[in-house]
């Protein structure tokens, strides 16, 4: 029997788990497909966006959906899995409906739409029906208020809008993955995408830049100010925003890297010196580095850092001073399965792996994938002629380089 409530809000619907009838996982719903009417009646839900494993978008729709409730979306399992691309009749109920600046027709009251809700019509079609607007405060009301109104009393959802604002899109991307959220304001429409961009703060938008096509990237840096653009590419990885600059026209590069912190442009252009699809032109140049005299305690205390990847984590460094690349010697490193295993007061020193060479910069991927797969690693450190440690690559620095150029944009045809 359907446990489906009469009335879902579409806002809430964005993350949750899509399920086949056996119970297994077919993806996340990631937004609404609704035709709307050329009069006032209630515009028909076709289906949902739910981004299935490996990032793409399928088209999901209402027919196959069979059960929706606060914590997950059931189908009947038969999905084409071909990727979703929106009509021209269509439009997203969560990337272009939601910051809509409308007005309610009885009471006149203006306000922003931050949800909108759908439920079955006696045709046992879904429809929106409900519109969740703030109204901004005014005289001596100091908190906006909340409404939720008729769909056919509202005024402003029907027009193209280019002042349509981001702060609620924003907010239904803030527990997304970074990936997933760059996939989101990659399917977005020039005028939106720019307008969450600008809502977004500088830590998350490099987070999501890193994870957009790289002509994404190059477009979005551009349409900001030159101070701006400074600032987001000081927050990004330095291999990540060396890749980026890289791509840019030369004085643009050049004026953005004259604009940074000194010390973040001089990472930069350290990286900027190798090859792209080479060792040094890969790496991360900020591992985890400690001296000789470093415990397994202290060692432990720096990989639980959450600003570290997985692959960043697994491999401790111990190197001569100076501990900022490029080092002093480095003297070995040491994995977090063996750390696990060591009494905390233990010095790492004893516990490094120093059996194997290490990689040089000019190293090419197939080196790098040689070398990763056969000492059954996830990060490898490069090193000078010297023995100065450089940098690390990590697995996934190498797949980014490996994988199909426009990977992150695959389409398997259409709907």
């Amino acid at each position: 029997m359907s446990t489906t409530p009469p009335r879902v809000f579409a806002a809430r619907l964005a993350g949750l788990p899509v399920f086949d009838p056996q119970g297994d996982a077919v993806g996340k719903v990631r937004d609404v497909v609704v035709v709307l009417r050329s009069d006032v009646r209630q515009p028909r839900v076709v289906g949902l966006v739910v981004e299935v494993f490996g990032r793409r978008q399928i088209f999901a729709p209402m027919t196959r959906v069979t059960n929706i409730d606060a914590g997950q979306v059931i189908t009947t399992g038969l999905l084409n899995m071909r990727r979703f691309e929106k009509r021209s009749t269509e439009t997203l109920v969560i990337g272009q409906m939601l910051d809509r600046k409308v007005k309610v027709r009885s009471s006149g009251v203006e306000g922003v739409v931050f949800d909108v809700a759908m439920e079955q019509a006696r045709t046992r079609d879904w429809v929106l029906s409900r519109v969740a607007l703030t109204e901004g405060a005014k005289g001596f009301r100091r908190r906006p208020q909340t409404h939720v109104v008729e769909w056919d009393d509202v005024e402003g959802l029907q027009e193209r809008q280019d002042n349509q604002g981001a702060e609620h899109l924003v907010a239904s991307l803030a527990d997304l993955r970074p990936a997933d959220a760059a996939n989101v304001i990659h399917e977005l429409t020039p005028q939106r995408r720019s307008e969450v961009v600008a809502a977004l703060d500088d830590e998350r938008l490099a987070d999501v830049l890193e994870e957009l096509p790289e002509e994404d990237q190059v477009e979005i840096l551009e349409h900001l100010d030159s101070e701006r653009a400074a600032d987001i590419l000081e927050e990004m990885s330095a291999d990540d925003a060396a890749d980026l600059i890289a791509d840019l026209p030369p004085e643009t590069a050049r004026q953005l890297l004259e604009l940074m912190e000194a010390e973040d442009a001089e990472e930069v252009r350290r990286l900027m010196v190798y090859g792209e699809e080479t060792a040094g032109g890969m790496m991360t140049p900020e591992p985890v580095i400690l001296p000789p005299d470093a415990t397994v305690a202290e060692a432990l205390a720096h990989v639980r850092s959450e600003d570290l990847t997985p692959s960043l984590a697994a491999l401790v460094h111990v190197c001569r001073p100076p501990l900022e690349t490029p080092t002093g010697r480095l003297l070995g490193v040491a994995h977090i399965q063996r750390l696990l295993r060591e009494p905390p007061s233990t010095l790492v020193a004893g516990v490094l792996d120093t059996g194997i060479d290490y990689l040089r910069p000019e190293a090419t991927l197939e080196d790098v994938s040689m070398f990763l797969a056969t000492y059954n690693l996830v990060a490898a450190p490069v090193v000078d002629e010297d023995g100065r440690l450089l940098g690390t690559v990590t697995v996934d620095d190498l797949l980014d380089h490996l994988l199909p150029e426009g990977w992150r944009d695959r389409k398997i045809g259409g709907r």
